[in-house]
């Protein structure tokens, strides 16, 4: 699609925030495909993307660049996105042969046991359990990024964002490009650099720490090695707000709640190296942003006792905040899928504890992370679709469009909350 010379009118700062999670962000693109949906449905002649402002996080940073790349055709974009992540094979992300992991174990094991013995043996220590350089190959076939900056130029798009983390200083960082008005910024341990966004931060943003390799950025003039984004990232929301953002969608790879039953802490054995893994997975790429949104809750209900003529003389501008999460648990769907994993990672998953079978969600949580596939991308976006209908209102009342079928716009159904810039 040809893009036109003048700038578009502003989307009046609405605001995508893509959480990572791995294979868990094909949920992502079934939420995305509903939103298509109503966009279809309620903005027929409009074919630009509905956000400002896209950022995104770990796997969430892949599919919120690929959406950036499209820009001008919002609807191709998702469906776009759609094909490849329906078409997903572990083979497309990482090397899964029998060949290469035993490689990979027989370094890690001499590592462990005589490293200690030579310098020269501690210089070849291994980098990952696994080796992503398929996702590169596949991120510069199917990715535009030479059309970012004609996007950001023509109107389109006013920032894209992909976070990191770095592990020379043990900051978390922000790389963006966006419009000449968003200026970097610096909090405590956290950061924004403007730079043009390429493979290599795509690829550091996506580094699950352990598991794939970090990736070597030069930044300001300083190179240095960055991982997943969703470590040491304490305020997930922050960096959209920074970016001019008034009301932020956030899609989620989480569940918001648990039963009570699974929340005990009664177990019979002592936990699997699976199950610790999973957890601290869990406490990197799903607990901050609940944790995140409740404190911006907090603060709305704060921000609202202060008279609106003090409020308006402050930094702090009331912002939307509208979060869809998974409404079934992500882990169940994956138990029920690692039998498609590749054989190689069936074996070492079982190596760390994983059982197989509906019944073993917590010990399989793990895999969710790796189930590049078919059956777990699909069934994770047929979720994700199923959710999005299901939020039509709250979604068409966040755009300001008629929900599709009434006179007038409809109330959200779900609370919004109104946030601090």
């Amino acid at each position: 699609m040809n893009m036109s010379s003048d700038p578009v009118p502003s989307r009046t700062g609405s605001a995508l925030l893509l959480t990572g999670g791995g294979a868990r962000a094909a949920y992502q693109v079934g939420v995305l495909q509903g939103i298509a949906e109503l966009h279809r449905s309620c903005e027929p002649d409009s074919a630009d993307t509905p956000f400002d402002i896209i950022v995104g996080t770990s796997a969430g940073a892949i599919n919120a660049t690929a959406l950036a790349c499209r820009a001008d055709d919002f609807r191709t974009g998702v469906s776009d996105l759609a094909r490849v992540w329906s078409q997903f094979h572990a083979e497309q992300v990482y090397h899964a042969s029998i060949a290469r992991a035993a490689a990979a174990g027989t370094r890690w094991l001499i590592f462990v046991m005589f490293g200690w013995l030579s310098p020269r043996l501690q210089a070849l220590q291994p980098h990952s359990l696994l080796d992503n350089e398929p996702l590169r190959d596949l991120l510069q076939k199917t990715l535009s990024l030479e059309r970012i900056p004609q996007l950001l130029a023509g109107g389109h798009l006013r920032a894209l964002a992909v976070t990191t983390s770095c592990y020379s200083s043990g900051e978390h960082l922000t790389f963006y490009d966006g419009v000449s008005q968003i200026h970097d910024w610096t909090r405590v341990r956290r950061r924004a650099v403007r730079t043009h966004i390429g493979v290599d931060h795509l690829m550091a943003s996506s580094a699950l720490p352990f598991i794939f390799p970090a990736a070597r950025i030069e930044a300001e003039g300083q190179v240095g090695y960055y991982g997943d984004g969703s470590m040491r990232q304490t305020a997930p929301i922050a960096p959209v707000i920074h970016l001019g953002a008034k009301r932020v969608l956030v899609i989620g790879v989480g569940e918001d709640l648990e039963p009570m039953d699974d929340a005990t802490c009664s177990l019979a054995t002592y936990p699997s190296l699976a199950q610790v893994a999973n957890h601290a997975l869990s406490s990197i790429f799903l607990d901050t942003l609940a944790a995140d949104a409740a404190l911006l809750h907090r603060v709305n209900r704060v921000l609202a006792l202060i008279d609106p003529m003090h409020r308006a003389e402050s930094e702090m501008q009331p912002v939307d905040l509208l979060v869809l999460e998974p409404s079934e648990r992500i882990d169940q769907i994956a138990a029920r899928q690692t039998h498609t994993l590749p054989r190689s990672v069936r074996i070492l998953m079982r190596a760390l504890g994983m059982r197989g079978g509906p019944s073993s969600s917590r010990s399989s949580a793990l895999a969710s992370y790796l189930l590049f596939e078919p059956g777990f991308t699909t069934e994770l976006m047929r979720l994700g679709h199923r959710d999005a209908i299901a939020q039509r209102q709250a979604i068409c009342q966040f755009f300001g469009w008629k929900v599709p079928g009434t006179a007038e716009p409809s109330a959200a159904t779900q609370d919004r909350a109104r946030v601090p810039g």
